[in-house]
């Protein structure tokens, strides 16, 4: 029956990533430092007055292929004041080219610097035409850069918390990709410097345009199971190598999850009620699994290879507090057999102290 939702959400895959770059604005929105009004200002005025000098400098050198009303030789002064009325348009004709050489030099710099100054006076206005062409430049060379980065399905609560804990483990922001279909949330996420594309996960054209084939981790957090495990059986097939952790809320609905290409699976609804449960009991050990959860709370649980030093001795015997070790991808728990020492290749998951 998923199999059967799967296939007939894959139909017409292609909508997207065929594509020509620039009618991707809007769907595709790659964060750009922002500059503040008075930089902005300050880099025209600096653009400007780069012109002009060059206009000087240019009908200086050349100054014997001009000349004005009264056939005087040009000074620098006269320079100035050429470039300033040449390149405002103004042209009062005071001073003119009259040599072949000084006329070319006008056709093939003069006018063009002409030009550039007016965009740079109107450079607000030209800014807001411009800036879907800019947008889609932007999301050409995303699309041809992204490698190797997170992809985050679903920018709910349980989204926003896994973000938050990628961004506290020190992942960078331009490494997170956020996929989902409301604008609001997408808008929020590109506030925090995040990737997003507004679409539906459940089709694959949508997952290709976040970069799933080429991404090394895959967060689900749809709202509602059976979405998760359409979400997953497209990400599996098109990312075969990538991590996908997918939430879910029912606990039956495990092995379908896993069977459509999942990892790890985290059952929400009933992770929240156990830890309600314990706060009765004990709430200090809720607060404490919170704090490990937490990076900034001063603990956090963290996962590390395994030191040259460390190969041979007994996971209790280190100086970081281990609590399992990560043997060819399995977890094996501190004080089984099988972990009694540290291999070659193991990965230790221990209680880490975040500095600060």
């Amino acid at each position: 029956m998923v199999a059967k939702k799967w296939r007939s959400h894959s139909k017409g895959t292609d909508l997207l990533t065929q594509r020509p770059w620039f009618a991707l604005v809007g769907v595709l929105q790659v964060p750009q430092p922002q500059t503040s009004p008075g930089r902005a200002i300050v880099r025209r005025i600096g653009y400007a007055l780069t012109a002009l000098t060059l206009v000087v400098l240019v009908v200086y050198l050349d100054r014997d292929g001009y000349t004005d009303a009264q056939d005087n030789e040009l000074s620098l002064l006269d320079c100035i004041y050429y470039a300033t009325v040449s390149l405002s348009t103004t042209g009062y004709g005071e001073i003119a080219p009259v040599t072949d050489h000084a006329r070319i030099v006008n056709i093939l710099l003069v006018t063009p610097l002409r030009i550039f100054f007016l965009i740079v006076l109107v450079g607000t206005t030209l800014s807001a035409l411009t800036e879907s062409s800019r947008d889609a430049w932007r999301i050409q060379r995303w699309r041809r850069r992204v490698r190797n980065h997170t992809v985050v399905v679903g920018y709910g609560t349980k989204g926003r918390a896994a973000v938050d804990a990628m961004l506290g483990d020190g992942l960078h922001p331009s490494g997170i990709v956020v996929v989902d279909t409301d604008p609001a949330v997408l808008e929020t996420a590109t506030g925090q410097g995040l990737v997003t594309v507004q679409g539906s996960a459940t089709k694959s054209d949508v997952l290709r345009l976040a970069g799933v084939p080429h991404c090394t981790s895959i967060v689900v957090a749809a709202d509602r199971d059976d979405t998760a495990t359409l979400i997953t059986l497209s990400a599996r097939e098109l990312a075969p190598t990538a991590k996908i952790a997918v939430a879910i809320r029912e606990s039956e609905n495990i092995h379908v999850v896993r069977q459509s290409g999942a990892d790890t699976v985290v059952i929400t609804s009933e992770t929240a009620g156990r830890l309600l449960g314990v706060a009765t009991a004990a709430p200090s050990v809720v607060q404490t699994i919170e704090e490990l959860l937490t990076p900034e709370a001063g603990f956090s649980i963290a996962e590390r290879p395994v030191e040259s030093d460390e190969i041979g001795l007994s996971p209790r015997d280190l100086p970081d507090l281990v609590l399992g070790v990560v043997r060819h991808g399995h977890l094996l728990r501190v004080g089984t057999p099988e972990a009694g020492t540290v291999d070659v290749g193991d990965r230790l998951l221990y209680i880490r102290r975040n500095s600060g």
